[in-house]
């Protein structure tokens, strides 16, 4: 039986840009674009509304901030997953994003060659990310970290690691369970307790946290 389709909202305020994407989608098999917004606030109701399983959220719209669209959608459903659509550079606003809640940042002027593989990764409850952004994330980290700041990684044991570093690369509880010779479910299980022993509730806080200990290298 095929698995169901991704369910897709769109949030931005050009008509022709939602109406793009929605073809662009929509001649993909996998995707099923269940409603459109024009402003954050409808962006929100929609969500709550629809309950989708990826939002495709503008940055700069009318009305109610991007980034804090960002934030009421994901405290709406964990499940929900947020995809940021925006022209500006990563530089600027691509930690914001993940520390909205959003899973991952796709540029305006790349989104047809991009936005489908960046949907289907937020989708799974990854983290999309360009090849650069580790390094700006890493920068960003450092630049936030205070002085004498608790190492909550003390509180995870050796496996405990190892399951956390290859989830934030993005590979596969299976694929994990094949490098560390152990089951898919027990790799789950791992990745429960350490998002339980960090207090994390996303997989973006995941990177970002394997970033600041250094165990996701900066290319």
């Amino acid at each position: 039986m095929p698995d169901p389709p991704i369910r897709v909202l769109l949030v931005d305020d050009h008509a022709v840009l939602r109406a793009g994407l929605r073809a662009l989608l929509e001649a993909e098999p996998g995707f099923a674009v269940v409603g459109e917004a024009g402003t954050g606030e409808e962006g929100v109701a929609k969500a709550s509304l629809l309950k989708p399983d990826v939002v495709v959220m503008d940055l700069s719209m009318p009305g109610m901030g991007g980034l804090q669209a960002v934030r009421e959608v994901a405290a709406l459903d964990p499940e929900t997953r947020v995809l940021v659509l925006t022209m500006h550079g990563e530089e600027e606003h691509l930690l914001p994003v993940l520390e909205a809640g959003g899973s991952g940042y796709v540029n305006k002027r790349s989104a047809d060659e991009e936005l489908i593989e960046a949907i289907r990764t937020v989708a799974r409850g990854d983290v999309f990310l360009y090849p650069s952004a580790a390094k700006l994330l890493l920068r960003g980290l450092k630049a936030k970290r205070e002085p004498g700041e608790d190492d909550p990684a003390q509180r995870l044991t050796d496996r405990e690691r190892e399951v956390l570093a290859f989830t934030v690369e993005g590979f596969s509880s299976t694929e994990i369970g094949k490098k560390l010779f152990i089951s898919p479910k027990t790799v789950d299980t791992y990745r429960a307790r350490i998002m339980e022993k960090l207090g994390l509730h996303h997989r973006s806080e995941l990177v970002r946290f394997a970033l600041r200990k250094g165990l996701l290298k900066a290319e």
